[in-house]
């Protein structure tokens, strides 16, 4: 399909810089394409929207401080301010990672990360680029190992937040907690799943007085899912991998889910993501681990998950065309179009969407 199809205009002051406080006092745009209804409601109000016996979808990956700022040292050259941001680990001491300036970074440079020229060290953390690939995507090879080098990471590193955020004002120490998920625990995000960052604990104790499930999938969250299509048709662009894993009891419990009648609602477009990548033509959901770089685009055949609660994404995005997929794309560019309309707040920090799938 061809990409502009996926473009809209959105006014600048619709990106939201900080989350609702409460977050679950957030807007929800609640969208069923089936009854050709849109309507406003608030996050608080998602239980009315469940039935007792479904089941929502979590993922619990816990984003990391994966900005690093260093000084690029090669032999025969002065040293050079680099930053890098690590998105996905292929090694106990190596990650992959999109570094800038990337032109000027070649394989075999040395990287002394903690310090941006300015100040001095304020931890050890030293690499080598092994490999460079396209689009300033390098193989980084720590000094330090396993527990020692997360412990580095988290010393030096700064929250990687999204470009849209990060352009209008810097990172602080209030991003620690308002990026990231009240039930985040497997470390290794670059970006949160952000349709998570409205539950509270108040709206999990409703979730279960009404008799809905809650499941937790992990799927780490690349620094990719920021990278715009830059093809002009979907066929031509390439997704980039993120790795994740489905437990075999959680499988089994989704499973006897759908076997009941329940509805398996996955809450953000990484959940929903890993749960499709899980499940066979035959709808079982199998426990899964690797990395996947599912492309969801319109007419893909949705396999296991009913409902998707997620954020507003950018326009041309992967993510807009994954929820054109799911409640067809007149419908979302309709959503889309009366959210920017009614004021509603955008991207990582902004109010959420409860999709009902096109069938």
């Amino acid at each position: 399909m061809r990409v502009d199809l996926f473009d809209f205009d959105l006014p600048d002051e619709r990106i939201a810089l900080r989350p609702a406080e409460p977050r679950d006092s957030a807007r929800l745009l609640v969208v069923d394409p089936n009854a050709e209804t849109i309507r406003d409601y608030r996050v608080g109000d998602l239980p009315s929207f469940l039935r007792p016996g479904d089941a929502l979808v979590f993922n619990d990956t816990k984003v990391i401080p994966a900005q690093l700022e260093g000084i690029r040292h090669r032999e025969g050259a002065g040293g050079q301010q680099v930053s890098a941001t690590l998105h996905m680990r292929i090694g106990a001491n190596k990650w992959k990672a999109f570094a800038k300036p990337g032109k000027r970074i070649k394989e075999g440079d040395r990287i002394a990360f903690g310090h941006s020229g300015e100040s001095c060290m304020i931890g050890s953390l030293d690499a080598t680029v092994e490999e460079k690939g396209e689009a300033g995507e390098v193989t980084l090879a720590f000094d330090l190992s396993g527990p020692a080098l997360d412990e580095a990471i988290a010393s030096v590193g700064h929250i990687p937040l999204p470009p849209y955020i990060a352009a209008k004002r810097p990172e602080d120490e209030r991003d620690r907690a308002d990026y990231q998920t009240i039930y985040a625990r497997e470390e290794g995000a670059v970006a949160a799943p952000t349709a998570g960052l409205h539950f509270t604990p108040a709206l999990f104790e409703a979730l279960d007085k009404a008799g809905v499930e809650r499941h937790f999938v992990t799927l780490h969250v690349g620094a990719g899912t920021f990278l715009p299509v830059k093809a002009d048709d979907t066929a031509d662009h390439k997704m980039h991998l993120e790795s994740g894993y489905v437990g075999a009891e959680t499988a089994a419990r989704l499973n006897a889910v759908k076997q009941r009648g329940g509805r398996i609602i996955c809450v953000g477009t990484t959940s929903l993501r890993l749960i499709e990548s899980a499940t066979q033509d035959s709808g079982e959901i199998r426990a899964w681990s690797g990395a996947t770089g599912i492309f969801i685009t319109p007419g893909y055949r949705f396999k296991a998950v009913d409902m998707l609660m997620t954020n507003f994404h950018l326009p041309r995005s992967t993510l807009f065309m994954l929820v054109s997929a799911f409640s067809g794309l007149d419908t979302m560019r309709a959503a889309y179009d009366h959210a920017i309309q009614t004021g509603y707040r955008f991207y990582s920090y902004g109010d959420a969407s409860l999709l009902f799938r096109k069938d």
